[in-house]
């Protein structure tokens, strides 16, 4: 039976791994979940398009392995540690071109793993389609949620089986055009199905590239998510409970409207008679954060390599930032206080996210800019100003220290008195000897990660060890859910005789490529980094704002 099995899957023109794993192109699938004006299927209650193919294809998901910072990044810590180029392409390659992993990476004799991603073989094919159908629908459900599923360590179910939310799937068509088998399981709705790329720990090593026998977690957040409010695993979930699904592939229209449609239509672009409207259907948008990249995917997706038009990295990158504006965090101007010599104010920021925000790659940062101006509209004071390139400022409108190679790392901040002070949010890791490093795999521990806690997060969780703060102590608003700042001025240095008349503008900024990683990052030297610079050196670097708040004296 397996066999025949073979036979079928190799007929219809997919790839069969050494395992027997069979995965294929997501061009199969699209036969019959990509858009068709003939059909009615893959659509929202006004009509629009939310077919699965047509929405992926703009997505880092679809991109993970075209990904420029991704490959500027691989090839930074390569050239650190060059020793180590195998283990580290092929311990890369496992999440962001799972297929061609799965498949069984073949270097050609170049000594390099990553040489798939540029080879005109099927098997570089299968790598540059990154996180596929077949990966996310085709993950086996045993051992999701265990530590031994981690860094990748899923399994892809080895039977053709693709797995779906909805009971009795109308079969025969997958099967006849592809050789899978479409088969209902739950588990594709579990955060635990991401949870196993978006729990990263790597091994530590040295400034010598010797292992230090230790593994640093240096991505967590599906751990993060299990220990807060919106854990939706736990035995009795809050009301604030959400799947990674819930937020990142929505079941609900632009206008809030739950989907219901068909599924699928035929290859010959009309709909399945037997085929009827389902639910829960996700928009598979995989809305997550790099603004950045996807703008130069959409701006540059010929010279990348990218398949997608740039239209559908514009809906992507448009769904991304309503996502950030709207569901990310909120910030409050409290308390506002003047005793004649000292203006004082309390921002509360407020993380309304399942995990750490930033989550994820350390590469991330959040801050505070608060401007305060008189009554005629001229600034008076102003901490957590940029430049063009999305460099933080200090008074005297150069950039800080803190954001130049090698420069001074700064420490978490709940007060501030002077322009040069700025609250900010990332996680900064330490290497082995205790040092600041921008190099992942010398990563040993954090050296700062203030990263805003999700709501409900507890010390007393098995996973709070894991992904509990760094560098806050001392800070007893730094609390599950948010952190609060005190900004305490005097009159006197702001040139104003009085509080009266004065306006607070405070916004909350965030980028996903902060510009101190990207200093770091362009003082190293592989052409991978280089193709970034000019990437990044064109295109718009304005910090995302996630949220605004001002008030009138």
């Amino acid at each position: 039976m397996l066999m025949s099995l073979l036979v079928a899957l190799l007929a219809a023109g997919l790839q069969v791994g050494p395992a027997d794993v069979p995965v294929a192109l997501s061009t199969r699938c699209a036969l019959c979940h990509s858009q068709s004006d003939a059909a009615t299927a893959m659509r929202d209650a006004r009509g629009r398009p939310v077919a699965p193919l047509d929405l992926w294809r703009g997505t880092l998901m679809a991109n993970s392995a075209r990904d420029p910072l991704w490959r500027a990044v691989l090839s930074a810590e390569v050239d650190a540690l060059p020793s180590r180029r195998r283990e580290i392409e092929a311990t890369c390659l496992g999440c962001h071109a799972p297929m061609a992993d799965r498949t069984g990476l073949d270097d050609h004799g170049t000594g390099s793993p990553a040489h798939v991603l540029d080879c005109e073989s099927d098997l570089g094919a299968l790598a540059r389609d990154g996180v596929s159908c077949t990966v996310c629908h085709g993950m086996s459900p045993a051992g999701l949620g265990d530590e031994s599923s981690d860094s990748g360590g899923f399994a892809l179910d080895d039977a053709g089986r693709m797995f779906g939310p909805h009971e009795r799937p109308f079969a025969m068509p997958m099967r006849h055009h592809t050789g899978f088998t479409p088969t209902h399981s739950e588990h594709v709705l579990e955060s635990s199905l991401c949870g196993t790329c978006h729990t990263l720990e790597t091994d530590v090593y040295d400034a010598q590239g010797q292992p230090t026998g230790t593994r640093f977690l240096e991505q967590a957040p599906y751990l993060e998510w299990r220990n807060s409010a919106f854990d939706t695993e736990r035995e009795a979930p809050g009301p604030r409970a959400a799947s990674c699904q819930d937020c990142h592939v929505p079941t609900h229209d632009l206008d809030g409207v739950p989907i219901v449609t068909r599924i699928a239509r035929n290859p010959g672009g009309r709909d399945f008679p037997p085929v009827r409207p389902r639910q829960p259907y996700g928009r598979h948008l995989f809305v997550g954060g790099n603004t950045l990249v996807l703008q130069m995917l959409r701006d540059h997706g010929e010279a990348l390599g990218a398949e997608a038009p740039p239209a559908a990295f514009e809906a992507v990158l448009a769904a991304t930032r309503r996502q950030l504006w709207q569901h990310s965090a909120r910030v409050a101007i409290e308390d506002v206080r003047c005793d004649g010599s000292r203006l004082v104010f309390d921002v509360r920021v407020e993380n309304l996210t399942g995990h750490k925000l930033p989550t994820a790659h350390p590469t991330r940062r959040l801050w505070l800019s608060v401007i305060v101006r008189d009554a005629a509209g001229r600034v008076v004071f102003g901490s957590g100003l940029t430049d063009v390139q999305g460099r933080i400022l200090g008074a005297d409108g150069q950039p800080l220290p803190s954001e130049r190679v090698g420069g001074p790392v700064e420490p978490h901040r709940d007060r501030l008195t002077g322009p040069d002070q700025v609250a900010r949010w990332r996680a900064v890791m330490a290497d082995s000897d205790g040092r600041p490093t921008h190099t992942l795999l010398q990563g040993a521990a954090w050296w700062v990660d203030d990263r805003l806690l999700p709501a409900g997060w507890s010390a007393d969780h098995a996973e709070a060890a894991r992904t509990g703060p760094v560098g806050v102590e001392g800070d007893a608003d730094f609390v599950p859910g948010g952190d609060g700042v005190v900004v305490d001025l005097a009159l006197d240095e702001l040139g104003v005789p009085s509080a009266e008349g004065l306006g607070i503008e405070v916004a909350l900024h965030y980028q996903p490529f902060s510009a101190r990683w990207a200093a770091e990052l362009f003082a190293r030297n592989t052409p991978e980094i280089r193709a970034l610079e000019l990437l990044y050196l064109v295109t718009d670097r304005t910090p995302e704002v996630l949220a605004r708040a001002r008030r009138e004296l």
